[in-house]
């Protein structure tokens, strides 16, 4: 596309476009109503863009990203301790807090394991999920990875991992869709596959 604005105007379209679901038209729309309401949401967006780069960490008991750490979840002494809930991606985490189902605690992988893409299980945050359950007070491990071949061979990996634990490994039911990733589902499909969770 040819160049309409000034080299700030089009950085800003550049970099809206390397947006997830985002392409050149829609960050061009999204850098327009930007810069139309640059006083309600241009500054604001700014400065919270800038607390985040100065302020997000990674949580080091589960993996999820907050501005402490631990994170709110992890500090929840409401949370139940007995349940654990492995997930591959802090998206996947969010998206099962968003259908407030669970009130678990949660361990994030950072991935699947993929020997095609060269990710093996050192790659993931597996070691320290082993460290949690070994440590006790883990009853059960609910293992909501996606419903991929990646996915499963994950939960399978975790599962064989687990077995020398007094721990019971559950998965998400077959309401996922295969092929399908947590992030995508609405919030009643989640609820009804944490509910008919199945064991492996």
């Amino acid at each position: 596309m040819a160049s309409v604005a000034g080299p700030e105007i089009e950085r800003l379209i550049q970099l809206l476009a390397r947006l997830p679901g985002l392409g050149p038209r829609s960050a061009r729309r999204a850098a327009l109503h930007l810069i139309r309401k640059r006083e309600e949401l241009l500054g604001p967006l700014g400065e919270a863009m800038r607390v985040a780069r100065e302020r997000i960490v990674t949580c080091s008991i589960c993996g999820n990203i907050d501005t402490s750490n631990p994170c709110s979840l992890c500090a929840d002494a409401r949370r139940d301790d007995a349940t654990l809930v492995v997930v591959e991606t802090v998206g996947d985490l969010w998206a099962l807090e968003r259908a407030q189902v669970l009130n678990a605690r949660y361990h994030v992988l950072g991935g699947a394991l993929s020997p095609l893409d060269g990710v093996g299980p050192d790659d993931l945050n597996i070691g320290a999920l082993v460290s949690r359950v070994a440590a006790g007070g883990v009853r059960e491990v609910i293992l909501a990875v996606n419903a991929t071949v990646d996915g499963q061979t994950t939960a399978h990996y975790i599962t064989e991992l687990l077995s020398p634990y007094e721990v019971k490994c559950t998965r998400l039911a077959h309401g996922v869709p295969v092929g399908g990733e947590l992030d995508y589902l609405d919030e009643g499909t989640l609820a009804a596959a944490l509910k008919s969770r199945t064991d492996l």
